[in-house]
């Protein structure tokens, strides 16, 4: 009797975790956000280069590029990504540079970011920017390779 006690208390704590798994992570999958089809959650990506920070754009100065509507602060902001979007859009489409050291697509957090050698890069957490600037040539490297391989797949 007991044991049959023992393996139903197992057996909902497996199901509960599995359940808490799955909430917890539900989220980091990218490909999914909250708002579809919006470009790093309305942050102006010229702001990066032009401001030196994370900033919100504005609903009145968008422009669709790569499947995605991206938000700029003004309308200086938003031709100049127009007129150059790779130069200003972050690497792997937005998604998590560390993640894609992991060969993972993961949501990005807008206000977790560096820029280097002019390319935008952007985590999805603060404790995620910790690992990947530990070796950022090397992590691009091969998150470089990873986003390759991932869009040849694709």
């Amino acid at each position: 009797m007991k044991l049959l006690y023992s393996t139903g208390k197992l057996l909902i704590s497996l199901i509960a975790a599995l359940l808490i798994f799955t909430v917890f992570f539900a989220g980091i999958a990218a490909g999914e956000s909250a708002e579809s089809g919006v470009a790093i959650k309305k942050y102006d990506t010229v702001a990066y280069f032009k401001a030196g920070k994370a900033l919100k754009g504005q609903e009145s100065f968008t422009f669709d590029w790569h499947n995605l509507t991206w938000y700029f602060l003004s309308e200086e902001n938003r031709d100049l990504f127009a007129t150059n979007p790779e130069a200003y859009a972050p690497q792997y489409d937005g998604y998590c540079a560390w993640a894609m050291t992991e060969k993972r697509k993961a949501i990005t957090d807008p206000e977790v970011w560096k820029i280097v050698d002019g390319k935008l890069y952007l985590n999805c957490s603060r404790a995620a920017y910790e690992k990947w600037s530990k070796d950022i040539p090397g992590n691009i490297k091969k998150a470089d390779k990873n986003w390759l391989e991932i869009n040849r797949a694709n």
